[in-house]
């Protein structure tokens, strides 16, 4: 069972306790709201007593006065509790706006410190969730759930106070039903819970199926795939819907059984009370308000059943969200960090050895040494470990053996801030944000100014491509570069990487999706920038890593062969073979 399928408990102490640290910063309105519940449920249960004045006293003694004057307290009591019920909105439903606010800006934060193998791990679309709907769920709860409980419960107590305080007989004849409505409940909870357990599956799996299929949509048309997602889609949602349609049937039951208990507790008092009133042990009065008394004390009932609702969900979608913030998947920072600046740029890695899962060892005992202004490729055949190599670089994962140096300075020793802040790396996938040409290149960072973003495109040659668009550098970019080709995208994260002036360069198969013409610009403009700083290329192209002053030949996680284009070749080892690999491929085409 996955973490969108956990039901949870309709109260969990532990989880309650946790979720109520989020109160605290607002703890007077808490209290404020919780009095202004209280009154507004003592002004509500009074009401029926004027009804028994106005009917007992003033009518039947034909006091006019004496019935103008309860008439207006009354008006003044309904005045009075409109007041402190649209006070008591209002800060209930701020309470709930603080707390999710609080509670998504925490959860953002976290989602911000954990490591990629974390997000290797969790499926996007399911960590959205837990941002947006189970956040949603707790707002229910913090603004109308723990507050409005006090006072459905504090209406109860006060009418059955009144009830009791004006006739015995009646209030433990009004009462007599609630074993049949206990019972109701129970079944009530027990199929609607089973109920809420299969909507909540049948929208994980949705939420599930919509991000995966939106995000493959190219590969579904490209395949004519439109027909068969459309089945599988209608397939979930008709669950969905389904599960709907039981849970709101068990609804549709069970608050005209609650009505229907009210009723025979109506006819029970007018039957029993009846007989009293033509005696004259019993007043007209005291009957009337037991009727508005029985109407009232329903209403409350059918809140309550509505509040263990809004209960069990909050209480599963905080375990889902407390679950997600106790994740401790971070890449370790000592708590000392050592002040930290790359000068030269001397990368070493000393029999480094990793895995992504167990030991299943994607680099084994790995060392090299690139010299401060040398340019080192990587090649090899794909899942030889190339790309891990720049992810450990720049401390996504974190190594099982060995040490990485960077000026002779173990990594683990540094803040992570320090250490990436000088190391900038272009992928062969680039990932662009929506908004403008500008920030996509700078990133926000405002030590980045507008010349240097242009400096950087025109080092690159992207910029003929901005000076045709309408707005240059302000024009608008949609989703991950919609509106872009690759190449565009690739020159952009390009531009990107200059902008930083980082003292490290790692380019992942940077010029794989250009043309010639683009690629040969780049080329060039990368002998120019890389004078002074060390540079890590990892490409398949042997044509784009001929001048490198090192090339690494990586093999199933281990280096094979190490040295100069002309020094490879001459060895005739591996390197020599995916040459004359791609040397025949461009001779066919």
């Amino acid at each position: 069972m996955n973490d969108d399928e956990i039901l949870g408990k309709a109260y969990d102490a532990q989880l309650m306790k946790r979720l109520v640290v989020y109160l605290r910063p607002y703890k007077w309105q808490v209290l404020s709201a919780i009095l202004l519940s209280l009154a507004v449920s003592g002004l509500e249960a009074v009401r029926p007593y004027f009804t028994k004045i106005a009917v007992d006293v003033n009518i039947a003694n034909k006091d006019k006065e004496g019935l103008l004057e309860t008439t207006l307290l009354f008006l003044v009591l309904l005045m009075l509790r409109g007041i402190v019920q649209y006070y008591n909105a209002y800060i209930t439903q701020k309470i709930g706006q603080q707390t999710i606010y609080d509670l998504r800006m925490e959860l953002f934060r976290h989602l911000q410190k954990l490591s990629m193998r974390f997000y290797d791990k969790n499926p996007i679309g399911r960590l959205i969730t837990r941002v947006t709907n189970d956040v949603e769920v707790l707002n229910e709860m913090f603004s109308s759930g723990i507050v409005m409980v006090f006072s459905d419960v504090f209406m109860i107590v006060g009418i059955v106070w009144f009830m009791f305080a004006m006739n015995v007989e009646l209030a433990l004849l009004s009462l007599s039903v609630l074993p049949f409505l206990i019972y109701g409940t129970f079944l009530f909870r027990k199929k609607a819970r089973e109920a809420y357990r299969e909507v909540r599956l049948y929208i994980a799996r949705i939420n599930t199926f919509m991000q995966e299929h939106i995000t493959g949509m190219l590969v579904d048309q490209i395949f004519n795939r439109e027909s068969k997602a459309f089945s599988e889609f209608e397939q979930h949602n008709a669950g969905h819907r389904g599960a709907n349609i039981k849970s709101i049937f068990y609804y549709a039951i069970f608050y005209p059984v609650v009505d229907l208990i009210g009723a025979v507790s109506v006819g029970l008092i007018i039957w029993y009370a009846g007989g009293n009133v033509l005696e004259g042990t019993v007043t007209i009065g005291t009957v009337m308000a037991f009727l508005q008394f029985n109407e009232m004390f329903w209403r409350p009932i059918r809140d309550l059943s509505e509040k263990y609702n809004i209960m069990q969900t909050a209480m599963a979608s905080s375990e889902r969200i407390f679950k997600l913030l106790d994740d401790q998947s971070f890449i370790t920072e000592t708590e000392q960090p050592k002040s930290f600046t790359i000068v030269s740029g001397k990368i070493e890695f000393r029999n480094v050895w990793f895995a992504y899962n167990d030991e299943n060892w994607v680099l084994k005992d790995v060392s090299f040494t690139i010299n401060p202004g040398e340019t080192a490729a990587f090649v090899g055949h794909t899942g030889a470990g190339k790309t891990t190599i720049i992810n450990l670089l720049s401390r996504f994962y974190e190594i099982q053996k060995g040490e990485i140096l960077i000026d002779d300075v173990n990594i683990r020793e540094v803040a992570l801030s320090d250490l990436r802040q000088h190391i900038a790396v272009v992928l062969q996938d680039v990932f662009l944000f929506s908004g403008d040409i500008k920030g996509n290149i700078s990133l926000g960072n405002e030590k980045i100014s507008i010349d240097q973003i242009r400096e950087a495109a025109r080092i690159v040659g992207v910029d003929r491509f901005i000076e045709t668009l309408p707005h240059r550098y302000d024009e608008e970019v949609k989703e991950r570069g919609a509106t872009l080709s690759v190449g565009q995208k690739q020159l952009l994260s390009f531009a990107r990487a200059l902008a930083f002036d980082p003292a490290v360069l790692v380019l992942d198969e940077a010029t794989s999706s250009v043309d010639t013409e683009t690629e040969l610009l780049i080329q060039s403009a990368i002998q120019k920038l890389l004078a002074n700083r060390t540079a890590i290329v990892i490409a398949h192209r042997l044509s784009t890593v001929q001048t490198a002053n090192k090339i690494v030949v990586m093999h199933k996680g281990e280096i094979r062969e190490m040295g100069t284009h002309q020094e490879l070749l001459s060895v005739k080892g591996i390197y020599h073979k995916l040459y004359l690999l791609q040397y025949k491929e461009q001779e066919a085409v």
